[in-house]
């Protein structure tokens, strides 16, 4: 009990000793404070401060907090009703917000277009020039007629055709199909105003090229596969955002769609399904002579049947001479193809100038450049289809060779066919006088017809008098055209020069057919044999679901992506290159029409 009334009795001490000390405090901060309060009110003034009253008494310092505590229950209040409304009303007009913004777009481009115009004489109408197509002339005489019946227009609109000197632009009706094949075209260049399109040729020369280098039926069914996924959605992929690689390969599905189906019938006729053989139309027409050719087939066959019905015989895959007769077939097509699709690029040319009346380009560039590839390579694929046709071991490289080294001299075992030296040699004449056929008349033709034309003489040359040459000219003092004759021959030149050597560096760019063909078939054979054969060989359930994994991930990353790219950036250089440079100049500018689809505004 003592002990209880003993501790209680300290603690009370202790309060009472604690809550001296705190008023001392208070006081003696309470009087620091208000000696400093000069100083405190000079800074709050000096920064622009808010001041506010605070009173010492507590009953007082009460009443005010409460009092701050119900404006601040105001303005809370105050502040979610607003951020309420406004929800409320951002809500609201959400849904008409796409509508109105492409409603303001609209009239944008509209008022952006009106700007262009320009007023006439009287100033009290708009004058607009621009081109259009000539189909489209009656649709937009209709259009006009209906926009001024619909405006309630007391003045009606005049539509007028004008002539003029200025190059049109280019432009072709394309739909989703042949969209992505101009593109393909556009990408290296614009046609000129009625140039010959090399796109309605890209449509079939395009995905074949790609094939040749891609034959796999079993691939192409991959490819098909992908392809149709893309079709099929379509409509919802279009409204979507895609990805650039993804768009891109949306974009040009009806390409791969046609790249697939032509890689399934290369494939076929290559006789591959991810590198194995299937006796698809008939029974191989070889034979085992005994019993140890029946595992490796690597010897002892003999011709059982004629030929097989289409198609690479099942039995060359897996023998010895695979390689080399896989390799003799595919490098000799490359040719051919090759030298076939560079004619079609010369012919093309043909057209052009019968097209704009340009009667020098057929002489001096048509002609010459017809014989000299054909008295060459025209000639070494005549051999290949005569060797095939024949069966001979003549060797063409020689042949090919001594035309050149030795035009005299006999033939022997590579002679294919009779008078074969005679016909060399007038093919070597003929290459070699249209080099300087190329070279030498077409400049001194322009500058007899630029004297003819400058003198008043009545002459007329092999060029048309309505063509407008297109040649490097300066005026003279006069205001006469001068003729530059040494800028026009070094440019006869260069052209001459550039086609000489392209006509073999682009047929030797064309052995790329059978480069590619061959890796993408030596690399889907290694992927089968050594990676899911390899792994049956070892009865193993888990192996083998490996190996089959692995197999489907190379197949795709490597086979169906990487082969893919290469395989179409290379047809795409054969097009622009060796085909597309025999005919095609690129160097129009594309019709763009207005549309509402097409306008596109930066962010602002």
């Amino acid at each position: 009990m003592c002990t209880s009334s003993w501790l209680l009795l300290r603690n009370l001490l202790l309060i009472l000793f604690l809550e001296r000390r705190l008023r001392r405090m208070y006081s003696l901060s309470f009087i620091r404070v208000k000696r400093q309060r000069p100083k405190i009110l000079k800074i709050c003034e000096a920064f622009g401060a808010n001041r506010y009253p605070f009173t010492e008494d507590f009953g007082k310092q009460i009443l005010m907090i409460s009092e701050v505590s119900g404006r601040i229950s105001e303005m809370k209040a105050a502040i979610d009703a607003g951020l309420f409304h406004k929800s409320h009303l951002l809500q609201t007009i959400g849904d008409q917000f796409v509508q109105w913004n492409t409603l303001v777009r609209n009239e944008k481009s509209i008022y952006h277009t009106l700007n262009m115009l320009s007023l006439d004489v009287t100033k009290k109408c708009l004058v607009a020039e621009g081109w259009s197509p000539v189909f489209g002339s009656k649709q937009i005489q209709d259009a006009l007629q209906r926009a001024a019946f619909d405006s309630n227009s007391q003045v009606g609109t005049i539509f007028q055709v004008l002539h003029t000197t200025e190059l049109p632009p280019t432009y072709f009706c394309t739909n989703k199909f042949t969209s992505a094949f101009q593109d393909i075209v556009d990408a290296y260049g614009v046609a000129k105003y009625q140039e010959a399109n090399p796109g309605v040729f890209t449509i079939v020369t395009f995905p074949f090229l790609f094939a040749i280098m891609f034959g796999d039926w079993g691939h192409g069914i991959c490819l098909l596969l992908a392809a149709l996924i893309f079709i099929i959605r379509e409509k919802k992929l279009s409204g979507q955002k895609l990805g650039d690689i993804t768009e891109m390969t949306f974009g040009g599905r009806y390409v791969i769609l046609m790249m697939a189906l032509f890689s399934i019938y290369t494939g076929v006729i290559y006789n591959e399904f991810f590198s194995v053989p299937f006796e698809l139309f008939a029974p191989s027409a070889y034979a085992c002579r005994d019993l140890s050719c029946r595992d490796a087939t690597t010897a002892g066959l003999i011709k059982v049947l004629p030929t097989y019905p289409f198609g690479v015989d099942p039995v060359w895959h897996g023998s010895r001479s695979e390689l080399p007769f896989l390799n003799s077939l595919k490098m000799k097509m490359s040719i051919l193809i090759g030298v076939a699709q560079m004619n079609l690029g010369i012919i093309l040319s043909y057209f052009n100038a019968i097209y704009f009346k340009n009667s020098l380009n057929i002489w001096f560039q048509f002609i010459p450049q017809l014989i000299f590839l054909n008295s060459l390579f025209g000639y070494l694929s005549l051999l290949i289809i005569v060797k095939w046709s024949t069966g001979s071991q003549a060797d063409l490289y020689h042949v090919m060779i001594y035309m050149f080294l030795s035009p005299t001299d006999e033939l022997g075992e590579n002679q294919l066919f009779p008078r074969q030296k005679t016909v060399q040699l007038v093919l070597l004449l003929l290459a070699l006088v249209s080099v300087p056929w190329m070279l030498l008349p077409k400049p001194f033709l322009l500058k007899m017809q630029h004297k003819a034309r400058h003198q008043g003489e009545s002459y007329t040359p092999l060029q048309s008098t309505e063509e407008s040459l297109q040649v490097e000219t300066n005026h003279d003092s006069h205001g006469h055209e001068e003729f530059e004759f040494s800028e026009v021959f070094v440019h006869q030149m260069i052209h001459t020069i550039e086609f000489v050597l392209g006509a073999v560096s682009n047929t030797a760019s064309y052995l790329r057919l059978w480069a590619l063909s061959l890796a993408h078939s030596e690399l889907s054979s290694v992927f089968f044999e050594k990676v899911l054969l390899l792994a049956w060989g070892y009865n193993n359930i888990l192996i083998l679901l490996v190996g089959a994994i692995v197999f489907i991930f190379v197949t795709i990353g490597v086979l169906l992506v990487m082969e893919t790219l290469s395989a179409f950036l290379h047809a795409l250089r054969l097009h622009w290159v060796e085909f597309q440079n025999k005919f095609y100049e690129g160097d129009g500018y594309k019709f763009y029409p207005f549309s509402f689809g097409s306008v596109n505004y930066e962010d602002e």
